[in-house]
């Protein structure tokens, strides 16, 4: 069932895991996290079952988690003079992003997220292609963003290094990177342990938030 927010309250172990992928990277800024979040992370020790078992202990941390996630100091407002990081990631079912910046902490903090499921042909697309789908929806919907501004795009994905160097057979990979030319963006290659964001938010179906 949907929360008042849009987040839907976890059923399985695996949901539960994937929304504490995204709170947890975020648990420097959440004073007593641990102790917030431990009604959900004992929902997922080895020796509970899949479904999970939802309690009134478990609804409150996961409304004051989602209440952190969407409030400072952790979700900020942009700030159009300082750069722009944008990570994007794709799983099985959904793809996912968030736009991040600078703040007066030297933190990274969250500008947007972006959370989109994939319609049954999308999910038949190539690694590639999902991977690559993800870049192209989350600039769609952050061009009021860093349309005009020059911007750091991190993947995990490391075929998406010679995104602006291969030449594409594929007639929707050349449409998507042709439509790519015009924003001003680097990319470079990390690992998918420093991807956390974007992986859970492509795994699960969040709603989109702002600063």
């Amino acid at each position: 069932m949907p929360s008042k927010s849009g987040l839907c309250v976890p059923k399985s172990k695996k949901q539960v895991q994937s929304f504490l992928g995204l709170a947890s990277y975020y648990r420097r800024f959440v004073p007593h996290y641990s102790q917030i979040a431990a009604p959900l992370t004992d929902l997922t020790k080895k020796k509970q079952p899949n479904a999970v078992q939802w309690t009134k202990k478990c609804q409150k941390a996961f409304n004051k988690l989602k209440a952190t996630l969407m409030s400072d100091p952790v979700l900020r407002a942009p700030d159009f003079d300082k750069p722009f990081l944008l990570t994007t990631d794709a799983s099985e079912r959904g793809v996912g992003a968030v736009l991040m910046q600078k703040g007066p902490d030297q933190e990274f903090h969250p500008v947007v997220f972006l959370s989109k499921k994939l319609s049954e042909r999308e999910s038949n697309w190539s690694v590639t292609e999902k991977e690559r789908y993800a870049i192209v929806y989350a600039l769609e919907k952050l061009r009021p963003y860093v349309w005009g501004r020059r911007f750091h795009l991190p993947t995990d994905h490391a075929a998406l290094k010679w995104l602006h160097t291969i030449k594409e057979t594929n007639k929707k990979l050349l449409r998507w990177s042709l439509a790519l030319q015009d924003f001003d963006f680097d990319i470079r290659h990390i690992s998918g342990a420093s991807n956390k964001v974007a992986d859970a938010l492509s795994r699960e179906s969040f709603p989109e938030l702002t600063g």
